[in-house]
This record gives structure tokens, C-alpha cells and sequence, in this order.
């Protein structure tokens, strides 16, 4: 791998979306010193580059009915002011510090890879890679349509736009690009990050399927920064899109390399199950790049790792209002206290499960409504928490009881019927409220812990407890932390109980118990 290019993760960064820019006390001088002068000169000569772009980037459509839009644009149109946006996209970028970009390998042409794979996903910045690509179609939020200069250079593109809120709009984007990536030329050769959000580059996280739905070859595009100081990323926590900024043009000048791998080829399998043709190029990229291929995604604003269809929170909401809880002065006994509150309220129905910030905040006793507010914010978008999925979250991390007991409680509250069972969307309500978040995908888990279309909370429990995949979500993400030494297994087993390699205690019932917190 080259200098300054990424490694594989490391305690410092737990997950791919985390990052910080390290910097010595010499370079944070240095980069004071030079950012006073060059940041603003940069930034000055970026804007004035894409001003000029925006009526530019107007002009190529400008005229065209939508039935015309619809179609690539072609002749005096495409001649005249494609290499002049070319030209102006590779100057905003030289303005910022890339005064050169490395190409390995060769860019595939249009009828051997109609498309191009992207990663890793480090920031906005990666769009200098539609500079040597000569400005590949994308895909992008709907959304950014509204943006000054952005929106322009979107239309100038003919992107294809997704809006996230819109699951018909992901329907026809899906369409749209299945139509684009299988008309044999027609249209030309689009790009797209399958990572579908930036991270840390430390790993390579899961790949959306959208660039593999259509099941046509793709050509692997790897991006790497080999520089001294990692400046580019910008990551869901830590360095920010200003932080980027900032570093980027307060040095001398950024490397770039884009490396072209050869065209990768779909099995028949793999052009019948998309995720799968995701999953192969993925790994077939991170051997090249010298990091893992993980399971881990963005759901909404969630950074979550994948297993059996599970979504697990890489950080739980349930551990987080715990330490907020613990900061806040509240001991044990009142923690569990007003874990009753919440489950007896549940219970009731009278008030519903809904609680607002301001009653969390009577719940739970505290001084203050803002640590409520931020309670709230790890569970839902507005100041508001479904005290159920609050109540199981603390309690599975917390584990004031035994798990069989935890999930005896859960299945009945969820049991709305008291039939006995549960459906596959109580399913998927129960484990949303265990794991912290909602989970959309629990089909795999229904088939394997029903019985003739029945679930049971005792096949439930089984399969949770002694299924190799679903055990692992238990003992890996539905466990206290351990606090103090831990017996060693046969001294466990002496006790009538034995420990597994995650320190999870199964009683001598086989049902899973983890240390009480002190």
C-alpha cells in the first residue's frame, strides 16, 4: 500500500465511521500559519470556478422539452460544453491543492463496463474522480437538485435522483438505472460509490446493490490519498465536512491516486442475486486495498453492522443513555426504579408507550431536560422515545435480569393479542425494542424460530439462545458490560454454569445471565 494510506482498524477508530485528523503540534502550526493565507485564496478560486460553471452547466439543456431530457444528450450540446465543464471541475479541485492526480491501470470503455465502482468513500472530495472518469453519470439525493451550482451540474450530468423519503422514488431510480446500464451504449457510463456513505477508509463497509442490480460487468475503481496527513475524510462522527476543508487547503498541495482494476465479470448466479454480486466485488476490492470487507452500513442516521438480517447498532443507543444516565448522577437502584416506571406504564396502555421529553424526564428523575433531549435523539428524530424500546435496551446492556426472563417480558407486551404468538411485524417490533433500533428485516428469524407458521416465545428463545448466528447477536450485542474479574470456565461450570468466549454466563437451565452491574 502506498504512504499515508489507509489501515485496517485499530482501537483508535472502533468503526469505519469514525475519524479525526492527527495532527502533530508542528503540522496544527504549520497549518495555522499556511491556512490563513492559502485557505481563503483557495476557497475564493473554488467559488469563482463554480460560479462560472452554474449558467454554463444551464445552458447545455437549456430549450429541451422533458421528452427530450429524458434522453442523453448528444452533438452540439455534448461537444461544445462538455470538456468546458471538464476543464472548469478539474480547476476548482486544482484551486483546493490537487495540483496532479495519479491514474494506475485503464478506464474501461463504455461496452466492456457501463459502470464504474467506487471506493472507499472518503468525502465530497472523491468527486475529483469524475475528472479522469470524464464526468461519468452519478446517482444522487433528489434533494441536492436544490442546492446553488450543485443542482445545475446535476442537470448538466443527467444524474439519476433518489429521494431518500420517497420509497417510489427508490422504485424508479432502481428502474432508471437497470434502463441506463443495459441499453448497450445508449446511454453513457455512470459511476457510483456502493458504499453508498463516506467512512474512515480503514475498511471497506457493505455495498448497496444498486450498482449490481442490473447485472452487467463493472469495472472496480480504487481511491487512495497517499499523503503524510489524512485530510480528506469526512465520517459521521468526528472530522467534519470544514474540517476537510480546512486541512485539505492548508497544505502545499493533496495527492490523489485512482487505480482501474480489471472488469469484473458476473457469474450467472451473481446476475441473479445482486447482493451476493455486492458482496464478491466488495471482497475483491478490499484485497486490493489492504483492509476488511465488513458488514457494517449507515441505516438512516445509524451506523449498524449486518447479521442474519438483524441490523446491530455499532453504538448502542441502550449503552449510551446509560452512561448519559451515569454522568447525570442517577445510581443503580435509581436507574432500575425508573426502569419499572416505564415497563408498569407500558403495561397499563392508559398513557401509551410514546413518551415525550419532558415526561422522560420525570421518569427518570432528572435535574435536567436536555439529557432527556438527548436520550430521545439516540432513538427517534424528534423529542420524543417509545418507552418500550427504551425500557429493553437498557435493560438487555444493563441486565438487571436474567435474558430468559427479559424476553418472557418482551414477548408479552408485544403479545398484543395474548395469543401466544407473534407475527412477523410483533417480531420485528421486539427485536427493534431489544437491539435499540428498528429492525426491517427479520423474515430469516421468523422462518427459523416458527414452527407451522407459529412463533412461540419458547421457539424464540431457542433458536436466540442456541443458534449459532442469532446466539451471537445475544452473547455479542445483548450483554453487560463485565465489570471486575471473570471466572474462568471450569469454575463456572463448578458453579453449575459455563462461560463461552464472550464472557457470557449460561446457567446450569441454559439460559443466558450476564453479571449484574454493581
Amino acid at each position: 500500500m502506498e504512504k499515508g494510506d489507509c489501515c485496517t482498524a485499530t482501537e483508535e477508530y472502533p468503526h469505519p465511521f469514525v475519524f479525526e485528523v492527527k495532527l502533530t503540534r508542528a503540522q496544527r502550526i504549520r497549518g495555522l500559519i499556511l491556512g490563513s493565507v492559502l485557505v481563503p485564496v483557495r476557497v475564493m478560486l473554488a467559488a469563482l470556478f463554480f460560479l462560472i460553471m452554474w449558467p454554463i452547466a444551464r445552458l447545455r439543456l437549456a430549450g429541451l422539452s422533458e421528452e427530450e431530457r429524458a434522453r442523453p444528450v448528444t452533438g452540439w450540446r455534448r461537444w461544445l460544453y462538455h470538456p468546458i465543464i471538464l476543464l472548469l471541475s478539474r480547476a476548482v479541485f486544482f484551486s483546493l491543492g490537487f495540483l496532479w492526480v495519479k491514474v494506475k491501470g485503464r478506464r474501461a470503455d463504455l461496452k466492456e463496463a457501463p459502470v464504474l465502482v467506487v471506493a472507499p468513500h472518503s468525502g465530497f472530495l472523491d468527486m475529483l474522480v469524475l475528472c479522469p472518469t470524464q464526468l461519468a453519470t452519478v446517482v444522487s439525493r433528489y434533494e441536492n437538485t436544490k442546492l446553488p451550482v450543485i443542482g445545475a451540474l446535476l442537470e448538466f450530468n443527467q444524474s439519476v435522483l433518489v429521494s431518500r423519503k420517497d420509497p417510489e422514488s427508490r422504485k424508479m431510480a432502481v428502474a432508471k438505472l437497470i434502463e441506463r446500464l443495459t441499453s448497450k451504449g445508449y446511454w453513457p457510463q455512470m459511476l457510483m460509490f456502493p458504499e453508498g456513505t463516506t467512512t474512515n477508509g480503514r475498511a471497506l463497509i457493505k455495498f448497496k446493490p444498486g450498482a449490481f442490480v442490473a447485472g452487467v460487468p463493472v469495472q472496480p475503481v480504487l481511491l487512495r490519498y497517499p499523503n503524510k496527513v489524512d485530510t480528506v475524510r469526512w465520517t459521521y462522527k468526528g472530522a467534519s465536512w470544514t474540517d476537510s476543508v480546512w486541512h485539505t487547503a492548508s497544505q502545499f498541495y493533496t495527492n490523489m491516486t485512482v487505480e482501474y482494476l480489471p472488469v469484473y465479470n458476473p457469474s450467472e448466479e451473481e446476475k441473479k442475486n445482486p447482493s451476493l454480486y455486492a458482496d464478491n466485488v466488495q471482497k475483491l476490492m478490499a484485497k486490493a486495498l489492504g483492509v476488511p470487507a465488513t458488514d457494517h452500513v449507515m441505516e438512516g442516521r445509524v451506523p449498524v453492522s449486518k447479521l442474519g438480517g438483524l441490523s446491530l447498532p455499532l453504538e448502542p443507543p441502550g449503552r449510551v443513555t446509560l452512561s448519559l444516565l451515569r454522568k447525570n448522577g442517577l445510581e443503580t437502584h435509581e436507574i432500575k426504579a425508573a426502569l419499572t416506571k416505564m415497563i408498569d406504564r407500558c403495561r397499563c396502555g392508559a398513557q401509551g408507550s410514546k413518551a415525550s421529553a419532558d415526561e422522560l424526564t420525570s421518569i427518570l428523575s432528572l435535574k435536567d431536560k436536555q439529557t432527556a433531549v438527548s436520550i430521545c435523539g439516540l432513538y427517534s428524530k424528534d423529542e420524543t422515545v417509545d418507552l418500550r424500546q427504551l425500557y429493553f435496551s437498557v435493560s438487555a446492556l444493563s441486565d438487571f435480569t436474567n435474558f430468559k426472563a427479559l424476553l418472557h417480558s418482551a414477548f408479552t407486551l408485544f403479545d398484543q393479542e395474548s395469543k401466544g404468538s407473534l407475527s412477523g411485524e410483533e417480531l420485528s417490533d421486539l427485536m427493534g425494542a431489544l437491539l435499540g433500533i428498528p429492525q426491517h428485516n427479520t423474515s430469516d428469524l421468523y422462518t427459523e424460530a416458527s414452527s407451522q407458521g407459529t412463533l412461540t416465545e419458547e421457539n424464540l428463545l431457542r433458536v436466540l439462545t442456541t443458534h449459532p448466528t442469532y446466539q451471537k447477536v445475544v452473547n455479542d450485542y445483548l450483554q453487560a458490560e463485565e465489570e471486575g474479574p471473570q471466572p474462568s470456565p471450569a469454575a463456572a461450570a463448578a458453579n453449575g454454569k459455563a462461560v463461552n468466549s464472550n464472557g457470557v454466563t449460561h446457567g446450569a437451565n441454559g439460559f443466558l445471565q450476564h453479571k449484574k452491574l454493581e
